[in-house]
């Protein structure tokens, strides 16, 4: 038989094959007019969520009536609010006709994640693993070890519940509830939790911006916090929080006399109730790596509400985020943030700046830059290699056994600034100065939320560097 003719064979039979999945997948009704009205919607694959906390995520309703177009772009739009709730590893909103030949229903079918994990905890006890690379020289004592439990949609709510126990470098204790609707409208929801930490090895201040540590046989460090936060959803995108915690930290005689800074004063216990309060709007098409939409968020926080209180501090932090796809192939994103604190003499353990989190100009890794007050900028420019979803039907559980996995080429430059107001407290040579780094590298994403980062760095100081880092981002 000639090959070429039984190839073709095989692809007719194969796309006469799949037609009637197609046509019964994504199939709509229109009218005389062109336009589509809504029919039922069901909800397939939700085995523990509910369907309500589905149905909150969207804004198409039964009776709509909307142009083929627009129903296919609002699809697409209610499946991304539904996908960042980061309950489901798959999402698929499907068109079929409805019995009465007039309406045409909506089918949501997900593919739940595995609420229930539990891991064994092993990492670094430094801010990222490139300090630990080349400042700490890989010391393999500087690391936590215990186990994480994560209870994600206890009562199909898309609750949580965490608990965190860590011994090594600095044992610390985690117990936290999250439940995001606590009312009818599913508008208002909760967090409750408490932290209990000490150490035997403690930053104590920064010198030259780099951290400096404190090393002892006995505890010089002993931190507890309970908090609870009520969140509130009045639309699709927009969020706020008021988050009230109290806090008690205490440190050894030896940090006090080393830097009479870390509490002010050469004070050894500091106990006091913070408030804050937070906006933020979230229009992403993927919280896990956005390609496309915007965030923007503020932030306003007052430490001491009450006379006894032994802070008395004020800070306000703002943030915004454009994400904007060029082509189906290249990604740009730019990201403007800054922070201003009052007064400017502060407790060490208030003054922040920038090199934690992801609050730095890449290149800096390496360096804590301390002050009260910062800017910064970050762009980056992605370039698509790949974007995949594989099924292994072999793999017994469903929720492992489709497995994302996508790659992208970044370029990026950032820029940033921190005003410094007691400079000699730290030796700073990098504050109040102009901050720059340009780099590129390489970005995986793959299933639960998991980013591994390999990127060469150039920053203002000429230094070249391999930075790496694996992340699991929200």
């Amino acid at each position: 038989m000639n090959p070429k003719k039984c190839c073709q064979e095989f692809y007719f039979l194969l796309f006469t094959l799949l037609i009637p999945y197609f046509t019964s997948g994504q199939t709509v009704v229109a009218d005389t007019t062109g336009n589509v009205i809504v029919g039922d919607i069901t909800v397939e694959g939700n085995h523990r969520t509910r369907t309500g906390i589905i149905m909150r995520e969207m804004a198409i309703r039964r009776d709509d009536t909307l142009t083929t177009e627009s129903l296919k772009e609002k699809l697409e739009i209610d499946r991304r609010k539904v996908v960042n709730t980061n309950l489901f590893v798959t999402v698929d909103l499907l068109t079929k006709p409805n019995p009465d030949s007039v309406h045409t229903d909506i089918r949501i079918v997900v593919k739940e994640r595995w609420y229930f994990i539990m891991l064994p905890v092993f990492q670094l006890a430094d801010r990222n693993f490139n300090e630990w690379w080349y400042e700490r020289k890989r010391d393999l004592s500087r690391t936590t070890y215990g186990v994480y439990l994560s209870y994600g949609n206890v009562t199909g709510r898309a609750d949580k519940l965490r608990f965190l126990a860590e011994f090594g470098f600095v044992p610390k204790f985690e117990v936290a509830y999250t439940l995001p609707y606590i009312d009818k409208a599913q508008k208002t929801g909760i967090t409750i939790g408490s932290s209990y930490s000490i150490n035997k090895n403690t930053a104590f201040r920064t010198w030259r911006d780099k951290l400096q540590y404190l090393s002892s046989e006995d505890i010089n460090r002993r931190r507890f916090y309970t908090y609870v936060s009520l969140t509130r959803r009045n639309k699709y995108y927009t969020f706020h929080s008021l988050d009230l915690r109290w806090s008690y930290l205490s440190v050894s005689d030896t940090i006090a006399k080393l830097n009479p800074n870390y509490l002010l004063d050469g004070d050894k216990r500091q106990r006091y109730f913070q408030l804050t309060y937070t906006y933020s709007y979230d229009k992403r098409d993927n919280v896990q790596y956005a390609l496309q939409g915007q965030t923007a968020g503020v932030q306003i926080s007052k430490t001491g509400l009450l006379p006894s209180d032994d802070v008395n501090t004020l800070y306000l932090y703002g943030s915004y985020r454009k994400f904007i796809p060029l082509s189906k192939k290249w990604f740009f994103n730019t990201n403007v943030r800054g922070r201003i604190s009052f007064p400017k003499r502060q407790p060490y353990t208030q003054t922040v700046g920038l090199g934690y989190r992801n609050d730095l100009v890449r290149g800096y890794e390496l360096y804590v830059i301390d002050g009260q007050d910062y800017a910064l900028v970050k762009n980056e420019l992605k370039y698509k290699l790949f974007s995949i979803q594989k099924h292994f039907s072999f793999i017994p559980v469903r929720q492992f056994n489709t497995i994302p996995l996508a790659a992208y080429i970044n370029t990026f430059a950032d820029a940033g600034y921190v005003k410094n107001s007691y400079p000699e407290f730290s030796n700073t040579r990098l504050g109040n100065s102009t901050l720059f780094g340009v780099g590129a590298g390489v970005d995986l994403v793959t299933f639960y939320n998991i980013v591994a980062r390999f990127n060469v760095t150039l920053n203002g100081l000429g230094e070249r560097r391999f930075f790496f880092n694996l992340a699991r981002e929200f």
